[in-house]
């Protein structure tokens, strides 16, 4: 049986990270699941989601200490299964508007209020293509608690958008 492990990996960016975690991975029977990984301003931030035999986790897991050694800094933490699906429903949030601060403080915000739990965030700031401005995009996937008003949600959302002045568009 194989048991789920979350990595958060962050270091000097340089080729081989990635290789290097897969080897490990690899030479332990693991798989490696999901992950999402970029290099920022430099850096490489990457977290993943791996399955190893319950009874080579904890070699795998004092492996990962060599990667530590090269700088590579990883925080390992087990995890339990998913239980079943709450009474949930998928939405996406798509933001652009000119940039400022607090933004996706803002939005998460009313998120919040409405119990709803973001699953995956996804930003940037590129320049507007006709002008000297910094646009914002955001991109959220969210699991939306069975009952909760999404008109409501709605109708703050697109008051907030009026308020700052940028795009907001919410799908199921």
């Amino acid at each position: 049986m194989n048991e789920s492990v979350v990595l958060t990996v962050v270091s000097d960016d340089r080729p081989g990270i990635v290789k290097s975690l897969s080897r490990l991975l690899e030479d332990h029977g693991g798989n490696w699941a999901e992950s999402s990984m970029m290099s920022l301003a430099g850096k490489f931030a990457g977290i993943l989601l791996a399955r190893v035999p319950q009874d080579r986790t904890g070699e795998f897991l004092k492996a990962l200490a060599a990667l530590e050694a090269e700088g590579v800094h990883i925080l390992a933490q087990r995890t339990g299964e998913p239980g079943p699906g709450d009474d949930v429903q998928e939405f996406s949030l798509d933001l652009v508007g000119q940039d400022r601060p607090g933004i996706v403080h803002d939005i998460t915000d009313i998120l919040t209020r409405h119990g709803i739990n973001v699953q995956e965030l996804e930003t940037r700031c590129e320049s507007a293509s006709m002008s000297a401005e910094v646009l914002f995009h955001a991109r959220a996937r969210m699991r939306v608690p069975g009952g909760t008003s999404v008109e409501r949600l709605r109708e703050e959302l697109e008051d907030l958008a009026n308020e700052l002045m940028v795009d907001i568009v919410l799908d199921q």
